[in-house]
């Protein structure tokens, strides 16, 4: 009898000690679901998206309205969850901590995953594969044909300050002198002007630097020297959000709606028709 009491004794004990735990670890989790970003934004009624202009990814056009690939996925992912959105534009510089610290909700702007950054933020599952691609001023690089020609100390070689063109060409021209700026364009006429020899950066704009210069620039070899996951980013620790992201871009893919876009914004020149 001694012994059936010191049982129910214990079980009653292990109860008062573990249900308060469950209470605690439930009242954790709806916690975390109601500051969650998605859950957020749905009481709000705007989805808050932080993003940097440069061509096809987030334009403007000819009515000062934002456009490109960007815009467009950002838009539909918004319509979407069924809330409005709302552009916050940002230097690609000062992004990620814009985001860390609120100014919006996510970044939606080509943003390269990597293990770095990945420190700061969580980033998503991919929606896009890129590439870094050069495009040479014909004077500066009259002889120019490959990479090699590149990686040598008396050429410069431009790129926006804090992306992933810029890591591209320390890891692979070396020996290049390296310039950045804020924006594609202060790049684009740097090199125009003959300050620079190359301009290295995400894969279609150098193509179509060529083609809207071609008494100024050509592209001296075909392709792209790297392959770049993108990703949308969002604050450390939002499992749901990042849970419903992923299963929007699968979605997405499944239906073709992220491969028409995609075909229409970098491999077709039919939207410059909206740019001013």
């Amino acid at each position: 009898m001694r012994k059936r009491n010191g049982v129910f004794v214990l079980g009653a004990v292990l109860l008062a000690w573990i249900l308060p735990g469950l209470a605690f670890a439930e009242d954790m989790r709806d916690k975390l679901v109601k500051e969650s970003t998605v859950e957020q934004v749905a009481r709000r009624g705007v989805l808050r998206v932080g993003m940097s202009t440069f061509v096809p990814w987030a334009m403007q056009d000819k009515n000062g309205e934002f456009t490109g690939f960007e815009i467009d996925v950002a838009r539909r992912l918004a319509q979407d969850m069924g809330v409005k959105v709302e552009f916050v534009p940002t230097k690609w510089s000062g992004i990620i901590p814009a985001l860390v610290t609120g100014k919006f909700d996510i970044i939606i702007g080509g943003m390269g995953i990597e293990p770095q950054r990945n420190l700061k933020v969580n980033f998503s599952n991919p929606y896009y594969f890129t590439g870094m691609s050069l495009v040479a001023n014909k004077e500066k690089a009259v002889e120019f044909k490959e990479m090699d020609d590149f990686d040598r100390p008396d050429v410069v070689v431009v790129t926006r300050l804090g992306t992933t063109a810029s890591a591209a060409v320390k890891k692979v021209l070396t020996r290049a002198q390296l310039r950045e700026f804020d924006d594609e364009g202060q790049c684009l006429q740097e090199l125009l002007a003959g300050r620079a020899h190359a301009w290295v950066t995400s894969a279609p704009t150098p193509a179509f630097a060529a083609l809207d210069h071609p008494d100024k620039l050509f592209l001296p070899f075909l392709g792209t020297f790297t392959r770049e996951p993108i990703g949308f980013a969002v604050r450390k620790g939002d499992v749901d959000t990042l849970n419903f992201l992923n299963s929007w871009i699968t979605v997405k893919e499944a239906e073709g709606w992220l491969e028409e876009q995609r075909h229409f914004w970098f491999e077709t020149k039919d939207w410059e028709g909206q740019l001013k």
